[in-house]
């Protein structure tokens, strides 16, 4: 079954550790419906540098990399249909870019 990677945009740190564990419990929920369609839950990232033939910036790019997660799904459509259910889109924090794996 093809593999596609999650790539999340968006979204922010909790304020408060109330906040926190609110999230935490949306996301666990959401990966935890998708059971053996998870091949690996990732994580969050920190600001990425962006690297050109023109040097490296420290900007983190026109829309910055905040985490991922690698599924498998029948195809492109269905890996789309299981990225709706993700927490940031779901309160419009964030999005997700989802690209499917070839292997080499």
């Amino acid at each position: 079954m093809p593999e596609f990677v999650f790539a999340y945009h968006g979204g922010g740190m909790p304020e408060t550790p109330e906040e926190g564990a609110k999230v935490m419990a949306a996301w666990e929920a959401w990966m935890g419906g998708m059971g053996d369609a998870l091949v690996a839950p990732g994580n969050p990232v920190g600001m990425s540098k962006t690297v050109t033939a023109n040097g490296i910036e420290d900007n983190g790019g026109s829309n910055p990399l905040s985490g991922y997660t690698i599924v498998k799904a029948d195809d492109i459509d269905a890996a789309c249909h299981m990225a709706k259910g993700c927490p940031m889109v779901v309160d419009g924090s964030g999005s997700v870019e989802v690209a499917q794996i070839h292997e080499m």
